[in-house]
């Protein structure tokens, strides 16, 4: 499906591009080839090919959510800035 100039300049143009005689003549043919290559892959049958949404096999790096018991409270807060009651001491954000 070779493309005229016209046409490569007009996309070009759609893609504010701004091309020498000699680069839409290459693009020209390097588009055309693509436009060729499509054309041919629309011909394969591929109507026994499931459609997918991904060629790679489906697995997650999440661990399972298993309950466990957590740290206590004396270990959570042993390397804290300050704390107080038990719980962790900050700086006022809001006044």
């Amino acid at each position: 499906m070779p493309l005229t100039l016209q046409e490569v300049q007009h996309i070009a143009e759609l893609a504010k591009l701004e091309l020498t005689e000699a680069e839409t003549i290459h693009f020209r043919e390097q588009l055309s080839a693509v436009l060729d290559y499509a054309a041919a892959l629309q011909k394969v049958d591929t109507s026994a090919i499931p459609p997918t949404a991904t060629v790679l096999p489906l697995r997650t790096v999440l661990r399972d959510d298993v309950a466990r018991p957590s740290l206590d409270r004396e270990t959570l807060l042993a390397n804290a800035a300050e704390s107080e009651a038990g719980c962790f001491k900050v700086p006022a954000v809001l006044e």
